[in-house]
């Protein structure tokens, strides 16, 4: 049987040397970086993830859940050098910069 890879994520910014170690992100995540050219966390450095949302949004030719956007906000947010907070906890942020999401 084989190990399972564990994907340790980063404490900081400055440690953050994959997209994965990035709080809050996943395989799935990575892919939607990825095809919108993000290939690694500094590309999130200075990030609009409003702008991210919108655009991966028009790339798949779907709305995506709301929580995709907090996702984003969390990681763009971190990346600036905030502390690793859960996605969920930008929910109330979310609402009131954008409520119509």
């Amino acid at each position: 049987m084989a190990a399972r890879k564990t994907h340790t994520k980063a404490a900081s910014a400055a440690e953050c040397l994959t997209l994965r170690q990035i709080p809050n992100i996943g395989p799935a995540m990575v892919r939607d970086l990825e095809s919108m050219g993000i290939r690694q966390p500094a590309d999130l450095i200075g990030a609009d993830a409003f702008a991210l949302y919108q655009r991966i949004c028009k790339l798949t030719g779907k709305r995506h859940d709301p929580c995709v956007l907090d996702t984003y906000m969390a990681a763009v947010d971190f990346m600036n050098g905030a502390s690793p907070r859960d996605w969920w906890s930008y929910t109330a942020q979310r609402k009131r910069e954008y409520p119509d999401f």
